[in-house]
């Protein structure tokens, strides 16, 4: 009986206080009762839905990225077989191709990745990647293909469709601006 009331004593204890880090539980990885839930870390967003501040911000720290890590030791030579621009930045393809990458690479970084969390970054991330950035026809095709001779130049997109160009021409037609559609 004295020990049944030892143990009512303890309990009555530990519900009284609950520890200064938070849930009794969170020793075994177990969210606390009763409080609320801890707030979700905000998920990241492609760089390209991002405006303003946010999208210089992003570009920032990616720019760092690509020139303090990546280029010293991914960049390689720069050839007509894999191109590059030192005016990257300007290329949105690129910088969303490059953005996801260093998610990429942040996720897998990430102790919780395991140890090969690294060799999947580079088996399934890096190497496509690059790949895709730097191909003869790609997005960098047109620009620096040696490092004597840098250059920089956008390719034209593919030209509006059918569909978008129908509805811009009805909007002139009605004297409606795009400003005014969207009101």
């Amino acid at each position: 009986m004295e020990q049944t009331a030892e143990q009512a004593r303890q309990l009555d204890h530990l519900a009284a206080a609950p520890p200064p880090g938070g849930s009794p539980f969170a020793a075994f990885g177990m969210p606390g009762f009763g409080g609320p839930p801890a707030p979700a870390a905000p998920e990241p967003r492609p760089i390209l839905e991002l405006e303003g501040e946010a999208y210089e911000d992003e570009l920032d720290a990616l720019s760092d990225w690509v020139d303090d890590f990546l280029l010293p030791i991914y960049g390689a030579e720069v050839t007509t077989a894999a191109p590059w621009c030192l005016q990257w930045q300007e290329h949105s393809d690129v910088v969303a191709w490059l953005h996801a990458l260093w998610l990429a690479y942040q996720q897998h970084k990430d102790p919780d990745a395991g140890l090969a969390g690294m060799f999947v970054w580079h088996r399934d991330f890096l190497t496509h990647a690059m790949a895709a950035i730097r191909a003869p026809g790609g997005p960098l095709s047109a620009c620096m293909t040696s490092s004597d001779r840098p250059a920089h130049r956008l390719l034209p997109g593919p030209p509006p469709s059918a569909r978008a160009e129908k509805e811009s021409a009805e909007a002139e037609a009605s004297g409606t601006g795009e400003y005014e559609l969207a009101s």
